[in-house]
């Protein structure tokens, strides 16, 4: 009913199976994944909704536990919410997310080119040596944060509140997670650099690298 006051229109499905279905014959901006889903489990659905697009995917869990978190982040989720909940924190995350993907500024419009790399925040593209590169939003805007100041370390902290916004109350490994993946992405094209680098007890930055 929240959502629907504040103008959302909401698609639902009672199991796993059904949810599929429904995302195949209903475009959606979002989808908030019921981790404890019948017939197929939330964890599969995330899966396989990952391997067909680049939906931003809000967790629901039981489990107050790391592990869960974590394992839902590498199979492609954006965000997490943990029961119990009220329905105005789940809007927040929702609309927090939402403004993430479609966050456009006045900065969004130009094109970040490096050796072997190109960043394209309006077309929300990236290309390693002419090869498109599939990523998530929020790998997306990792990477545009901090390739858009190249040298600056940035803390996991300071990822968290740039990228996920002040209002995230995830742990820091968070962000270890999402950075694992998109170095994946990044390396699954055969680069002639490195792009993201680690600065030990303190956090990442860009810096093209040649790869020995």
């Amino acid at each position: 009913m929240t959502f629907q006051v504040e103008g959302y229109e909401v698609i639902l499905a009672e199991d796993g199976k059904k949810a599929l279905e429904q995302f195949k014959k209903n475009p959606v901006d979002l989808v908030v994944l019921d981790l404890m889903l019948p017939e197929i489990d939330g964890w599969q659905v995330c899966r396989k909704l990952r391997e067909e697009s680049d939906i931003p995917i809000i967790m629901l869990t039981a489990k107050d536990d790391e592990v869960d978190t974590i394992l839902g982040l590498k199979l492609g989720a954006d965000d997490y919410v943990t029961k119990p909940f009220s329905p105005r924190e789940l809007l927040a995350r929702v609309e927090a997310v939402l403004r993430r993907v479609n966050q456009t500024d006045g900065n969004s419009k130009y094109i970040l080119t490096y050796p072997g790399i190109t960043i394209d925040q309006m077309k929300r593209q990236v290309k390693v040596d002419g090869k498109e590169v599939e990523l998530s939003p929020k790998e997306f805007d990792i990477l545009w944060e901090l390739a858009h100041r190249p040298g600056q370390v940035y803390s996991r902290e300071k990822l968290l509140d740039r990228v996920w916004g002040y209002d995230y109350f995830g742990t820091t490994r968070t962000v270890d997670v999402h950075i694992k993946r998109l170095r994946a992405k990044l390396e699954e094209v055969q680069p002639r650099y490195n792009y993201i680098q680690t600065v030990w007890g303190v956090g990442y930055k860009f810096e093209v690298v040649p790869i020995d």
